[in-house]
């Protein structure tokens, strides 16, 4: 459940009416909800409750807003970062370092130095030269990096294909059939701890078989590493947990993940990792727009309201749903195309789709945004870039500000050879 419900005729989040909200920072905005946040982060947690002392590790790429992480650490999760930037907040929202797993294609040296002067936890190493770099790079600097071997098993996770990462044209991890010669390399190279294995093949995950069908294949690739004589200690098992977008839609709970889990690595002897991200905070967040006008169109009406895709890229994106209700409905449903004002066709939220009845000045809001909405936010078509709100109870604060095209504008700088 979430805490954007009806009340009074209105929508509220947890105990602030949308409307205040509106009047008070205006729109298009982020509103979070505090209660929502934590209930979910627990739900998830219980959901592990058979397993023998789980790491979680929230993945920061789904919402890196500080006040969310805040939140997150204080539900005693730990970081999935993929930038070094990413590190630097996981830090500042007072994870420990220790709790912090740095993935990603793409670290660079300098990264790789910054997560290893902060003692971080682990680094899943996704390439056998990245590997080698970051054991010289390790080496260098007198350490031992911990790390695991992100495989990738060539499974198909039944999700778009821009959030698949599991299938074997994917960027992400090394093929599972050299995974063990690699792993022999990399093994021996001074600065390498390498104690372990990880897996990830995507994101929105509908159903279980797919992660059991990876996870199958990872507890055989580790008993042929053991075979070989290496130490297995930790497998990161990833995130990829989809979340119900739309009224009455099914996806497996935490807890039915969990009981798969239990059942398939009973007999591993490992920490289990994890890096849930879209599952806690996607539907603790909705994205609030107001109605620019309705536009007449020849089949339906274009309803074009105030956030566009530089707000909330993800229907651009992926043609991604997200449900679409008025803040204060009338009862009256009208059949419309949702749009944005920025100029590109792809600045569409919905097409032929059935709503609220609404019209110029109406609020309304976008559901299930709180995971990849103001994260992926971008200034284009020179517009502000969306602020965030987080609601406590019957409080709000504003947790990031609107950033106006002027203060955009003054950043950049005009050399003196073109005057």
């Amino acid at each position: 459940m979430d805490h954007f419900q009806l009340k009074n005729g209105e929508i509220y989040a947890e105990d602030v009416p949308l409307t205040r909200i509106a009047q008070e920072v205006a729109s298009p905005v982020y509103i979070y909800s505090r209660a929502t946040l934590e209930r979910h982060a627990r739900v998830f947690r219980d959901g592990l409750s058979k397993l023998d002392n789980p790491h979680l590790a929230f993945a920061i790429k789904a919402n890196p807003n500080l006040a969310v992480l805040k939140i997150m650490a204080n539900e005693g999760y730990g970081a999935d970062v993929v930038s070094g930037g990413e590190m630097e907040r996981a830090l500042a929202a007072g994870m420990p370092p220790e709790d912090i797993i740095f993935s990603g294609v793409g670290k660079t040296q300098e990264e790789m130095r910054q997560g290893l002067r902060h003692n971080i936890g682990q680094f899943n190493i996704e390439s056998e030269p990245e590997g080698e770099e970051l054991a010289s790079v390790a080496h260098a600097m007198g350490q031992q990096a911990s790390a695991t071997l992100r495989i990738n098993p060539d499974v198909d996770a039944q999700t778009h294909a821009k959030i698949s990462t599991g299938k074997a044209e994917n960027k992400f991890g090394v093929a599972i059939d050299e995974a063990p010669a690699i792993f022999d390399r990399l093994a021996s190279l001074d600065g390498m701890n390498l104690r372990g294995v990880a897996v990830h093949i995507g994101s929105q995950l509908g159903k279980l078989e797919p992660l059991e069908t990876a996870f199958e294949k990872i507890g055989a690739l580790i008993a042929q590493l053991r075979g070989n004589g290496h130490i297995i200690t930790h497998v990161d098992l990833g995130g990829g947990l989809g979340v119900p977008h739309k009224e009455g839609e099914a996806y497996p709970s935490p807890m039915d993940y969990g009981d798969m889990i239990a059942r398939v690595t009973k007999d591993w002897g490992v920490r289990l990792m994890f890096e849930p991200g879209r599952v806690i905070p996607a539907n603790a967040g909705v994205l609030l727009t107001r109605v620019i006008r309705v536009k007449p169109a020849k089949i339906n009406p274009f309803v074009i309201v105030d956030a566009a895709m530089n707000d909330l890229a993800r229907p651009s994106l992926y043609d991604a749903f997200h449900d679409f209700a008025a803040v204060r409905p009338n009862g009256h449903k009208m059949m419309a195309n949702i749009a944005g004002p920025v100029c590109e066709t792809g600045d569409t939220f919905a097409m032929g789709r059935e709503i609220d009845t609404v019209e110029a000045g109406d609020l309304a809001i976008f559901r299930t945004a709180g995971a990849y909405g103001a994260t992926m936010a971008s200034t284009y078509n020179s517009r502000p870039l969306v602020p965030e709100v987080m609601v406590d109870g019957d409080k709000y604060a504003i947790v990031a500000n609107r950033i106006e095209p002027e203060t955009i504008l003054a950043a950049e700088q005009v050399p003196d050879w073109l005057d």
